[in-house]
């Protein structure tokens, strides 16, 4: 087989390189740049625990000392704090950190990668797909045609691959646009991010009806300040005043001393693409969606994508076509984002007008601040992750099925699990190999040895039922999980998504929640992928 050919070398596209590399799929990365990014902090990113988690699995190193873990969030409106959150040490805080700053850590975690090899200087130019592959022109120094079994493309909101592919990206344009700041100063909230609405000192009209601060490592913070609607341009005057006019604010009398380490503008776009798939072609990132609006971070969605479609790449890859399975990352994915983007357009009305329900209804500005909040929080409709609960993988009525406190299709809990080897390890460090995993919750095996239990009771059965399964999986087993009774059977997918709970060893029910989680029996083609595809590349450019 040939490799994946992965257009763009942003967070996505490398994060998903190297999450294929994982599984034992070979990749090219086509990069239109050096292959190294200029240092920008104000281009910034906010990780929740998931996608933190997810990068930190792949490079093999902590991000903790890459960017700052918020100690809390301080919600502001006039000069009442409306609330305040408090992280505990080691819990679900937001990671803050300079985008540059990521790609470097992807980067150097794939210079280490063996089946991973980056194309620098190299834009697309042409795409052209049959049923057995795909071919990529790049023009350039290195121009040349590349030849792979799958392509995605990872290339942002002007992809390439998205337009070559005649892919409709529907939406709204500046949505929202933010003037922002990167400096180095001190802030009365060391480590706390804070979100300020109508702040009192307003003297310079509604550009300053709402401003963000997010810390980063160093002493260094983010600023962003809503602008009005419209395309006035954002003066170097301008900004300088918001920037004394809030510090003065915050501080006191006098703004303190700061160093202006960076400055731009950010404009919030928010679109969705018709396909994500179209034959071997993948859409992944902002070359799929656009949103950010209310907090919500696209990046985070993005490594979502990147996580999602590694697997099924990878199992298609390794052991044939799965076209239910790869037509499943659409289905999946678009419903997610989808919700968040109707779920932030649903709310913008009520948090950006200057009256509506805030003058009938007490303290409703505040119940807005709340839900901000959670939206930067990674909390609630417009920032919790999304769940697969009306995926075409998940199985039937299963006659053992149980319920356990996560739901099918949710992300899992990570709890501590002991391998087939013995070695004790958490459930999420087991993630993104490409195989499935069956966990059974069995109290009291953390205080015996792997000897006197691995033989005993439901586990010879169940092990033998593992192996039977109709794609790779690993059995791990754990003291316990929320909400399960002993002898519940967990079925986890590789990126992490609950695929049922059984009650005890059902090795019939187990295979076909096995089967349906992996789009059918292997071979299976229901045309969906393949006639979305066919034709695709006409018009592209010929050899």
């Amino acid at each position: 087989m040939e490799p994946v050919i992965i257009v763009g070398a942003g967070p996505v596209g490398l994060t998903l390189a190297l999450a294929l590399a994982r599984q034992e799929v070979p990749s090219i990365v086509l990069d239109e740049g050096p292959g190294k990014d200029e240092p920008r902090l104000a281009r910034t990113v906010v990780l929740r625990q998931d996608t933190t988690a997810l990068v930190e699995r792949l490079t093999g190193t902590s991000l903790a000392g890459a960017g700052l873990r918020w100690t809390g969030w301080r919600a502001m409106r006039r000069r009442q704090v409306t609330r305040e959150i408090t992280f505990e040490d080691g819990g679900p805080a937001p990671l803050h950190l300079a985008q540059h700053v990521l790609t470097g850590a992807l980067r150097a975690a794939l210079a280490r990668e063996r089946l991973v090899r980056i194309a620098v200087d190299s834009r697309l130019d042409t795409l052209e797909q049959e049923p057995s592959g795909v071919t990529a022109h790049t023009r350039g120094p290195r121009g040349t045609w590349w030849r792979g079994s799958y392509l995605v493309g990872c290339d942002g909101p002007r992809s390439t691959v998205r337009k070559l592919q005649d892919i409709r990206f529907p939406g709204r344009t500046a949505v929202e646009r933010h003037a922002v700041a990167a400096l180095r100063t001190e802030l009365p909230w060391t480590g706390e991010a804070v979100l300020h609405r109508m702040p009192p000192w307003r003297t310079s009209g509604p550009s300053v009806g709402e401003v963000t601060g997010r810390p980063l490592p160093d002493g260094v913070w983010r600023l962003d300040w809503l602008l009005p609607p419209g395309k006035d341009l954002v003066t170097p005057e301008l900004l300088v005043g918001r920037i004394r006019e809030t510090l003065t604010g915050w501080s006191g009398e006098t703004a303190p001393v700061y160093e202006l380490l960076d400055t731009g503008v950010h404009t919030v776009h928010h679109r969705l693409a018709r396909r994500w798939r179209a034959g071997r072609v993948f859409l992944a990132g902002d070359a799929a969606h656009l949103l950010g609006a209310l907090g919500t971070q696209g990046l985070d969605e993005g490594l979502r994508d990147a996580d999602n479609l590694a697997w099924k790449l990878a199992l298609a890859w390794h052991h044939g076509p799965h076209e239910g399975l790869l037509d499943s990352y659409q289905t999946e994915r678009r419903a997610v984002v989808a919700a968040r983007l109707r779920a932030a357009d649903q709310a913008l009305p009520l948090l950006r007008s200057g009256g509506g329900i805030r003058a009938y209804v007490p303290g409703s500005g505040r119940g807005h601040d709340a839900l901000l909040t959670d939206g930067h929080l990674g909390r609630g409709p417009l920032g919790a992750p999304g769940t697969y609960a009306a995926s075409p993988l998940a199985p039937g009525r299963l006659e053992s099925e149980v319920s356990v406190d996560t739901l099918p299709g949710s992300p899992v809990e990570d709890v501590r699990v002991t391998a087939e080897d013995g070695s004790s390890v958490r459930l999420e460090d087991r993630l993104g190999r490409g195989a499935l995993l069956v966990l059974l919750i069995a109290p009291g095996t953390g205080v015996w040895e792997r000897k006197h239990w691995v033989g005993a009771g439901v586990m010879p059965r169940l092990a033998a039922a593992v192996t039977a399964l109709p794609c790779p999986a690993e059995l791990l087993v754990a003291e316990s999980y929320p909400g399960a009774a002993a002898h519940t059977v967990l079925l986890i997918r590789p990126d992490g998504h609950l695929v049922a709970a059984l009650g005890g060893v059902r090795p019939a029910d187990l295979y076909a929640a096995a089967e349906a989680a992996v789009g059918g029996p292997a071979g299976a083609q229901d045309g969906a992928g393949a006639d979305a595809g066919a034709g695709a590349g006409a018009g592209a450019g010929a050899k």
